[in-house]
């Protein structure tokens, strides 16, 4: 295989947002009304990237494990924060409970695979540690998101019968085992639905970019398998632990639904 890749050129950069106007003229022929949206998105897509680019080419070149895991850290956090705000239906306590369990699940699940596993020396090597990190983090967020969206919501929409459960002497945990088991099983839906059809319909992107910068392909499968073996390790242990948190916070000791602690995200 070949050790080089194609560099891309700022104008060739520049030409790619031919592809994205596809999308406006779309919206605009069709009034989706979807063409301020796409071009905010594309907008802040171009400057986060960018950013993100100049900083990984900077911390690429440190061997200080205080600056890795702060930029880790700060990673977790925004991840946390954006699975709440995806959700309709919110709790006084919901982004601690949130940024704990992304926490939890992407640190614990990032460092098996990188010192575990794939066995990187050391193991905080940002050339490692960040992008898998960043692949984790972006899929246990949405994990995290559609799970408490479904549980929240499953607990107003099923208020009677829960509570009929409860009066009739059932505790907290029988009451609302199915509302836990519907909504862990939402927030692992999307990344299995992704493995079912992974090298048959679609290429994933790490993958893709692999062998673009010149990698062997059956190299680019093995980590593939293993990032995706970890994203999915960690949606689901991201999901369950949010779910859990809330499920403490919306059920009291005395076994009694709380709902009044449910308003409207604004």
């Amino acid at each position: 295989m070949a050790d080089t890749y194609l560099s891309i050129s700022y104008l060739q950069l520049a030409f790619s947002v031919l592809l994205i106007l596809i999308n406006v003229v779309l919206s605009l022929r069709l009034r989706l009304g979807l063409e301020k949206s796409l071009i905010i998105a594309s907008l802040r897509m171009i400057v986060q990237l960018l950013l993100i680019g100049y900083v990984l080419e900077w911390l690429f070149t440190l061997s200080n494990p205080w600056s890795v895991m702060a930029i880790a850290l700060i990673m977790a956090g925004i991840a946390g924060i954006s699975a709440v705000n995806r959700t309709s239906r919110r709790f006084s306590g919901i982004y601690w409970r949130s940024l704990l369990s992304v926490l939890v699940a992407a640190f614990l699940i990032t460092n098996l695979s990188v010192a575990g596993i794939i066995q990187v020396k050391p193991w905080y090597n940002p050339q490692y540690l960040i992008p898998m990190l960043g692949m984790i983090l972006g899929n246990t967020l949405t994990g995290i998101s559609l799970g408490l969206d479904r549980f929240m919501e499953g607990l107003v929409t099923n208020r009677n019968a829960i509570e009929t459960l409860l009066t009739l002497g059932a505790n907290r945990w029988e009451a609302s085992h199915r509302e836990i088991k519907n909504a862990v099983a939402t927030g692992m839906i999307p990344i299995i639905n992704s493995m079912m059809v992974m090298g048959l319909v679609s290429l994933p992107g790490m993958m893709t970019g692999q062998i673009l910068a010149g990698a062997n392909p059956l190299d680019a499968v093995r980590y593939q398998i293993i990032i995706t073996f970890a994203i999915a390790s960690g949606s689901a242990l991201g999901t369950l632990g949010v779910v859990l948190l809330a499920w403490l916070a919306l059920f009291s000791s005395n076994h009694q639904l709380r709902c009044d602690r449910l308003f409207l995200a604004k």
